[in-house]
């Protein structure tokens, strides 16, 4: 049977996809949670409703034919359950949950700094899991007794899928979703027993690592369809997008924006808060790649849609848009729970500039959409500067329905944004992943992809680089203490 089911566990929502024999979707089901906000810079998803959404997904396919299945995830999402009554003992903490960059801070000395880069080529920061372990274990009632008793299991939103599908027998990860633990180190592929120490988390808590393409085992909750692949969704949209040869990249505009160039087979670091990390690995290769992160993208978006009421379905955005994101002077500071690549500041917040009585809706649309291509021209200003030549960008992810918007990119940036045929290259991705692997699918159905080319305007591109100019001094000052 050559057909692939993915599990594509998105930060609000979670997907169940059947591929078919050319990895075209054949059938599909989604379902939307929502994200808790206990306090500020805190978000959580309460796991339950996770699973459930994963659960009644799946429920609306027909898997009878089902033999092979891939697994993409929300990356860094923290989860800690009882090994035996497989109950998570705390809410799930989120990538952009910002709880620990006190503690964070507090750690942030020169020689951890180097440690934790040359290690696992990540900052120090309460993006990654480290941290989000280090709070459940110190601030829920018996937590830490029980881990160092064996007791708890630790996973990404991929572990917590496997173990709860497997009931209870898989307790693995990829190689990919460990390199944003801060607790891997990526030169060795093995748990890190100094950084273990660093942040007292035990290591009978961890699950194993395997290969991105190994046999993870049947989902004995799902008629024992076996996993052949995992990877964080930021990894398979590189995978699905095809960029498997040193200097590809792509952006996926998703929850947030990530920005993903390989770099080869050894790891190369930045000195401007880019991300070294592992990309995927394929036959027992490892390919690294280097990232931008930036928090908010289609957040923004939601955020115009459902607190200000700007346009009622986000598509409608595009009906606002200017190509060169003219915003009549006004400017956006994308910070809802601080900046992520390059500016790595978690205490700023979100706010407008430059309005004045004669400010429209649309000149405030502009602007949000300005700061989201704003930011990735900071990351690609960053990849030059590390010899990175940049000829085109592929893009994807939901935003990249919005025209307007990809070519508000193709002017700031000045390059062609490629737009591939089939948009669902994190889903995609795992899914050849899984199919190479088992044998059911062949390596050029990502490697040749039809794509559609948008250009820069160069008139539009003078105009958006003026305005980066100033929206760029804002953020500076911003930052300023």
């Amino acid at each position: 049977m050559s057909k692939i089911l993915t599990i594509d566990q998105g930060t609000t929502s979670s997907r169940s996809i059947i591929f078919d024999q050319n990895a075209n979707i054949q059938v599909s089901a989604q379902e939307e949670y929502p994200l808790l906000y206990p306090n500020d810079g805190w978000v959580e998803i309460e796991p339950n409703k996770l699973y459930d959404s994963v659960i009644n997904t799946l429920n609306q396919l027909d898997l009878s034919e089902i033999k092979y299945a891939g697994i993409t995830n929300q990356r860094e999402t923290t989860l800690i359950w009882d090994r035996q009554t497989h109950e998570p003992i705390y809410n799930a903490i989120v990538w952009q949950d910002r709880r620990t960059s006190e503690y964070c801070d507090s750690i942030s000395t020169d020689k951890n700094k180097s440690l934790i880069k040359d290690k696992t080529g990540l900052i120090i920061d309460s993006y990654f899991s480290a941290t989000k372990i280090k709070w459940i274990l110190d601030n829920v009632e018996g937590a830490r007794s029980k881990a160092i008793a064996g007791d708890l299991c630790f996973g990404t939103v991929d572990s917590y899928l496997l173990f709860k599908l497997s009931n209870g027998e898989i307790h693995k990860t990829d190689i990919t979703n460990a390199s944003r633990t801060m607790l891997f180190n990526i030169n060795t592929l093995e748990w890190d027993e100094e950084l273990l120490s660093l942040f007292d988390i035990p290591v009978s808590l961890l699950p194993i690592v395997e290969h991105s393409d190994a046999n993870f085992g049947p989902l004995t909750a799902l008629n024992n369809i076996e996993v052949h692949g995992v990877l964080g969704d930021q990894q398979a949209a590189l995978f699905g997008q095809g960029c498997l040869t040193k200097g590809e990249l792509k952006s996926t505009y998703g929850t947030g924006c990530f920005l993903m160039a390989n770099i080869g087979q050894e790891p190369t670091f930045s000195n401007d808060g880019l991300l070294t990390t592992i990309g995927y690995s394929l036959d027992g290769q490892i390919s690294y790649a280097i990232e931008g992160s930036i928090y908010a993208a289609g957040t923004t978006v939601q955020w115009l849609r459902d607190n200000l009421e700007f346009f009622p379905a986000s598509e409608h955005s595009e009906n606002y848009l200017q190509p060169n994101g003219n915003a009549n002077n006004v400017h956006f500071i994308p910070a809802f729970t601080g900046l992520g690549a390059p500016y790595w500041n978690s205490d700023i917040r979100a706010s407008y500039h430059g309005i004045t009585r004669d400010t429209s809706k649309a000149d405030m649309i502009n602007a949000a959409f300005n700061s989201i291509t704003y930011q990735t021209n900071d990351i690609i200003h960053c990849l030059q500067k590390m010899g990175i030549e940049l000829k085109s960008l592929n893009v994807d992810g939901g935003m990249v329905a919005n025209h307007i918007f990809t070519q508000q990119l193709a002017n700031i940036l000045n390059i062609d944004v490629l737009v591939p045929e089939n948009s669902e290259s994190t889903a995609r991705g795992v899914a050849v992943l899984a199919g190479v692997a088992s044998r059911v699918y062949d390596l050029d159905l990502v490697k040749d992809q039809s794509r559609s080319t948008i250009s820069s305007n160069e008139e539009d591109h003078e105009f958006m680089s003026q305005d980066y100019e100033t929206w760029k001094k804002l953020i500076n000052k911003a930052l300023l203490p």
